[in-house]
């Protein structure tokens, strides 16, 4: 009996090391803190307050699709997840990070609602998450006035002065981080930092993961049977995520995609009928998530942040 108890516990132990890997692209320079691990208790994840939105914005109201309803008796609500990102939409090129991090609160629900092997993952998201929120209240807490430029005006040096508690401020946008964290000389391209712009990057690279593996699972075959989530899943993880992680780590979170539920859990999850309707609901998901994606894309290429430490 003690073997086997033995043997859980190191199970335990590998497990909680690949959720705080995920993002990391790594496992030699946190091997030693995984071990640590063994004998702590997880704390809660942080209490993050989401951002309320309808799900439309202005621009859909007139000619844009129907609005999706809530999911009765589900934590995850697709609705809700499509509204966030909806939002998140400023000007033409530019992403808000409020709802985007409340995107990201919807997000977790999801892959929590695919099992513990995967909800491992989300707790190294919600880290993620809050590491960018703590940067935002810490420079509305700042009694130092700011000046930050507007990013949409094609004028570099234009701008206005933003104080503490004002929410047009450094964290208030993609762009708007990006060019605080640069100017106050935060981001570090040669050395790991838990900047907002490092950590941005990280939630970017699982983002595309994500919205691969909707992709897939949203594609009608013509002929033939429908695949399996898990092959979906893992196949997305091989185009995406893994070119960031070992070898190590990229045959444990493989392994971990074998657990994944079977496709009529998603159905139910998103409350539809058959693949029809499945795909209809995960197109606009996917279209929406990669509004967002190709807006920040962007805005980490132009400033080089592409493969930030």
């Amino acid at each position: 009996m003690g073997v086997k108890r033995k043997a859980a516990a190191a199970i335990l132990v590998l497990l909680l090391c690949l959720g705080s890997l995920w993002l990391q692209g790594g496992l030699d320079y946190h091997w030693d803190s995984c071990l640590k691990a063994y004998n702590q208790v997880n704390k809660p994840p942080l209490q993050n307050q989401p951002h309320q939105l309808s799900n439309s914005s202005e621009a859909d109201e007139t000619q844009g699709p129907p609005v999706l309803a809530l999911c009765p008796g589900q934590h995850f609500q697709v609705s809700v997840l499509v509204s966030h990102l909806l939002a998140a939409q400023a000007y033409t090129s530019d992403v808000l990070l409020q709802p985007y991090l409340s995107s990201w609160d919807e997000l977790v629900k999801f892959m929590e609602s695919l099992g513990p092997m995967v909800s491992l993952i989300s707790n190294e998201i919600e880290t993620k998450t809050a590491i960018i929120r703590q940067l935002a209240l810490l420079s509305e807490k700042s009694p130092e006035a700011e000046f930050v430029p507007d990013m949409h005006s094609g004028d570099s040096q234009t701008g206005v002065k933003k104080f503490a508690g004002d929410p047009q401020g450094a964290y208030h946008s993609v762009r708007s981080m990006i060019w605080t964290e640069l100017n106050r000389g935060i981001v570090d391209f040669h050395h790991q930092t838990d900047s907002g712009c490092r950590t941005l990057l990280r939630l970017h690279r699982a983002l595309l993961w994500l919205k691969l593996f909707l992709e897939k699972l949203a594609e009608t075959p013509t002929a033939g049977r429908l695949r399996s989530p898990s092959d979906l899943c893992r196949e997305a993880y091989q185009n995406t995520l893994s070119h960031h992680h070992t070898w190590f780590v990229r045959r444990a979170a493989e392994l971990a995609f074998i657990a994944l539920p079977e496709r009529g859990f998603f159905f139910r999850l998103v409350c539809v009928q058959n693949q029809e309707e499945l795909s209809v609901v995960l197109t606009r998901v996917v279209d929406a998530i990669g509004e967002i994606y190709d807006r920040t894309q962007k805005a980490l290429e132009e400033n080089a942040m592409l493969d930030l430490p």
